[in-house]
């Protein structure tokens, strides 16, 4: 992950909150599309469950070193 993005996604993880804003969830959705490789989309917000694996996945790509 880049520095850029490790600022970004740090801030979103200090925030204890139970719910997300339209610009998180854009941004998740931005990085998620990037890192995991594949076309940006929104997955549907009816159902949770997806969001929720993309921020997992997110917070293991940035437990992964950082490579200047």
């Amino acid at each position: 992950m880049v520095e850029q993005d490790r600022v970004k996604w740090e801030a979103f993880r200090e925030k204890k909150r139970n719910s997300l804003t339209n610009k998180e969830f854009e941004m998740i959705c931005q990085l998620h599309a990037e890192y995991l490789n594949h076309t940006y989309y929104k997955p549907c917000t009816c159902n949770p469950k997806t969001i929720k694996r993309w921020i997992q996945d997110l917070n293991d790509v940035y437990a992964l070193p950082y490579a200047d």
